[in-house]
This record gives C-alpha cells, sequence and structure tokens, in this order.
C-alpha cells in the first residue's frame, strides 16, 4: 500500500470529509476522491461510506494499521536524517512546565540545539515519529507513579511537590493544607495545554477561565490577579511575587517530569543531565 495513499485516507477519517481532507493536504478535493479510491481498488474493499462520510467496518480496520504505518515511516525519515545530521545536534521538545534550568546547562553541552515548547500530545508525537530527538514531559501524578502514555515508555527525571496555587490575598493563602475534593466549588483556571484538569488522577474540578496559550508567567499573572486557582509545581510558585502555594493533603499528587527518546537517539540526552 503507498503510504501516500494512507495518509489521504486517513485524514478523511479524522476529518470526516473530503473537501476538508483536501484542505489539510493541500490537494483537490477530486485528486483526495481518486486516491481514495485507487486504495479503496487496491484492498477490494470500500473503506468510506460517501453520504455521510463515515468508515466502514474495513476502513477502521486499515485505519487502526494506517495511524501506526505513518507513524513509522515518518520515524524511518526521521533515523535516516538522523544518522545525516552533524555530530552534536539535538532536537528537544518540551512541555512549559517541564522546563528547568538543568535544561539549559544541558543544552550548552552541544554544538548545536533546537528546543521546542508545546503541549504533551504534540511532544510525544513528535518523538515517536523522530521529528525530535528527545522530549520532556510533565504531569501530575501519585508518588512514583508514571506519567501514562499510550506505547510509549519514558524515564523519570524528578519528582517534585504540587501545590494549589492561588493570589497572596486569597482566603485560602494562609492555609496548612487543603484537600482537592473540598475546592470543587471554587473559581479554577483551566490551561490545557500548560496543566490540564483531565490529566489529573482526580475527578477534575470546574473550570471558569479557560487559558489557551503556553506561556508560563502569563498563567501566573492570571492566578496572582485573583482569576482562579491552579495545581502547580511547588518550585514554580515559590518565590514568584503575588502568588501563594497551598499543600495538597489529599490526594497524594507530586509533579513529575519524564524523558522521551526516538529509537536511535537514546544517546542524545540523559537523565542524569537534567537532574
Amino acid at each position: 500500500m503507498d503510504p501516500h495513499l494512507l495518509r489521504t485516507f486517513v485524514a478523511v477519517a479524522e476529518t470526516g470529509s473530503f473537501s476538508a481532507a483536501a484542505q489539510r493536504l493541500a490537494y483537490t478535493q477530486s485528486a483526495v476522491s481518486q486516491q481514495i479510491a485507487a486504495l479503496e481498488a487496491d484492498l477490494g474493499t470500500a473503506l468510506l461510506t460517501r453520504r455521510p462520510v463515515t468508515l466502514t467496518p474495513a476502513g477502521e480496520r486499515l485505519h487502526r494499521h494506517a495511524t501506526l504505518i505513518l507513524i513509522r515511516v515518518e520515524a524511518a525519515r526521521a533515523d535516516v536524517t538522523r544518522a545525516l545530521a552533524p555530530p552534536g545536534r539535538l532536537r528537544l521538545g518540551l512541555t512549559p512546565l517541564a522546563w528547568s534550568p538543568a535544561v539549559v546547562t544541558a543544552i550548552t553541552r552541544v554544538r548545536e540545539a533546537r528546543v521546542v515548547a508545546a503541549d504533551r500530545d504534540r511532544i510525544v508525537t513528535a518523538v515517536s515519529t523522530g521529528e525530535l530527538d528527545a522530549g520532556l514531559i510533565d504531569g501530575f501524578t501519585a508518588p512514583s507513579d508514571p506519567i501514562r502514555l499510550p506505547e510509549r515508555t519514558a524515564v523519570g527525571v524528578s519528582e517534585n511537590p504540587a501545590v494549589v496555587a492561588v493570589a497572596a490575598g486569597h482566603p485560602l493563602a494562609g492555609r496548612t493544607g487543603v484537600n482537592l475534593a473540598d475546592l470543587a466549588d471554587s473559581y479554577w483556571i483551566d490551561a490545557p495545554s500548560i496543566a490540564p484538569f483531565s490529566r489529573l488522577p482526580v475527578d477534575g474540578p470546574r473550570a471558569g477561565l479557560r487559558y489557551e496559550g503556553a506561556d508560563v508567567t502569563i498563567l501566573t499573572g492570571l492566578i496572582a490577579a485573583g482569576h482562579g486557582l491552579l495545581v502547580l509545581p511547588a518550585a514554580l510558585v515559590a518565590g514568584r511575587p503575588g502568588l501563594a502555594g497551598i499543600p495538597i493533603t489529599a490526594p497524594r499528587l507530586v509533579h513529575r517530569v519524564e524523558l522521551l527518546h526516538a529509537p536511535g537517539s537514546e544517546a542524545s540526552l540523559s537523565p542524569q543531565a537534567l537532574q
């Protein structure tokens, strides 16, 4: 099967539309239709119904395989490119809260570095395909509990206490501890690219304000201005003007950072270099 045809098929399956897939791939709609027809002819079965556009049972099976095949194709391409790259090059991705002074120290040891900040899903995908040599991702977990990732194994780099970050003048600021369940009705900030509620190992509180950026300074500024609460690493909150961190008594939570490597690039960065 031609990977180009598989890529078109995946685009149609994910967008649910021939025209939307054409826009994503910068093709004409007729070209998309022709490629889907060619793939169906090759396999001898219909993969999509047309009105509405949905996957047939055969299409559902192919979609599961196609996404993995395309990842492996990209990984192979990146591996060949990596073999031709000059020594000492590092392409590192990290989620905003995975940054630390140790990262700066680590990248000064390489001749050529590129750093990409993005959300966890983007980093995991880019490392899987070899677009990035390594990725640092973070999350809030129970102590010693690894971050749950689909079909990926990461190496733990650090664990630090998690706190509820509030404005220094907030009524809760003087508390010595808090149960997250007691704050379910509080006004929270949802920051999906930085610290999404959906990845807390508890039933997430209700969000009021939503911040869709990835700038930690803006986010902490919103908290300091009284726009809501958020679970953050204690080290990030400590010493920041206008912020207070309340220790979490239940559930037990830590902020964990883990290191991912692209296949064949394990020597590009070590956990010890980031500690």
